[in-house]
């Protein structure tokens, strides 16, 4: 017999009632993680990793060491170049934003994005965070396009993380919150943005891009169906500008 709280059990009882109970699943540290900061935000980190590892290999294809990714052929292939751009290269509009120039630059641009990718995801959903996320980096590749010094080269995920404060600074506005930490934030980054080496350019085209997008999902939020066309339309709209208006640097020539 087998003590039990009350009483004893048949040891074929107790395997009977063991069998009846149902098995516990425990879900995979994939599907944790995916919870808990996001499917899309994570897969975001993941491809942005993955092409520093592809950067890096190239460049040791050429000699140079690894952690100079931006010496490698594919980096010079997928980085923003403005002329480039307009010569029909548009590919980069969209690559650039998956390109770091070195670790620190990655870690940094990925622990941002870790944090407010994870909880604009959560407001969103998957497909609608995507979506702005998107949006922001063809905002940022835009303001480029349209103002940058034509044969620069401009890479980061940095236009994309803008975005998601401007889309997040919309979002607490309609929801009536407390904005003043998100604003000093900004204003803080905003002054970075002015150091040498840094896209200023590329940082407020993208905030402006994901407040947009954060306006259009609001202004669509009772019919859900529109929402992720009109984020489509919206970088549609900016892909357009990018191909077809002439740098404005270029015209100033």
């Amino acid at each position: 017999m087998v003590p039990a709280s009350v009483g004893f059990q048949c040891p074929e009882c107790v395997r009977e009632g063991q069998a009846s109970m149902p098995a516990v699943r425990r879900g995979s540290g994939l599907r944790t993680a995916g919870r808990r900061w996001g499917a899309v935000t994570l897969t975001l980190i993941a491809a942005n990793v993955a092409m520093f590892l592809v950067t890096a290999v190239s460049a040791v294809s050429v000699g140079s060491p690894p952690l100079d990714n931006w010496l490698s052929p594919v980096f010079a292939e997928l980085a923003q170049r403005p002329f480039l751009v307009q010569l029909g290269e548009w590919w980069r509009l969209i690559t650039a934003a998956f390109l770091h120039i070195g670790p620190v630059h990655l870690v940094m641009n990925m622990l941002a994005l870790l944090l407010f990718g994870s909880e604009l995801e959560r407001q969103l959903g998957r497909a609608r965070f995507l979506g702005v996320y998107l949006v922001a980096v063809l905002g940022g590749s835009t303001a480029i396009q349209l103002f940058g010094y034509p044969d620069g080269y401009v890479a980061g995920a940095s236009t994309a993380i803008y975005g998601l404060l401007g889309a997040l600074g919309v979002l607490m506005l309609a929801q009536r919150q407390d904005i003043r930490g998100l604003l000093t934030l900004l204003a803080i980054n905003v002054f970075i943005s002015f150091l040498p080496g840094v896209s200023l350019l590329g940082h407020l085209g993208g905030l402006v891009a994901g407040a947009l997008a954060a306006a259009v999902l609001l202004a669509t939020r009772r019919r859900e169906a529109l929402q992720v066309p009109a984020l489509i339309l919206l970088g549609v709209v900016f892909v357009v500008l990018s191909l077809t208006v002439p740098t404005l640097a270029i015209a100033t020539i």
